[in-house]
């Protein structure tokens, strides 16, 4: 299950610390990669082998915001006099583009706690389940889909 879909699940469970839990959890790391795939022979490789890409043709860079670890792999045909080099401008200009992503959402997840948390404060001492293991909110309606 994609990490959007247990998110969901976790909402509509009412388990909202979990989804907020695992949103932060995706939060920390983005992975960005540029490569170019070869046309040639494309009629007698799979999908699956022309999805991904070989080393000497794609750049990869990895943020980790919570490490404040970022990895880069660049391939040969990216440096020096190789056919790709024109796209390492282009691949600076996305991992830029990252970091402003990542930083966009941990303010939105910032205002989300801070909203949590006010909602939290608020509710009648009653009403708060979360002592019990049970969440804050009931669990919402089955979806109608087909």
């Amino acid at each position: 299950m994609a990490i959007s879909d247990d998110f969901k699940e976790q909402l509509k469970a009412g388990r909202i610390v979990d989804a907020l839990t695992l949103a932060l959890g995706e939060a920390v790391e983005l992975e960005i990669t540029t490569w170019v795939s070869s046309s040639k022979n494309s009629e007698t490789n799979t999908q699956a082998e022309t999805a991904k890409p070989t080393p000497d043709s794609r750049m990869r860079t990895r943020l980790n915001i919570v490490d404040g670890a970022i990895d880069n792999e660049v391939g040969s045909r990216f440096i020096g006099n190789g056919p790709y080099t024109e796209l390492r401008e282009f691949h600076m200009e996305q991992v830029q583009q990252g970091r402003q992503i990542i930083q966009h959402n941990l303010e939105n997840l910032q205002q989300l706690f801070t909203v949590l948390t006010h909602t939290l404060t608020h509710l009648p001492s009653a009403s708060r389940r979360l002592a019990d293991g049970n969440s804050v909110l009931p669990p919402s309606a089955p979806d109608n889909k087909q």
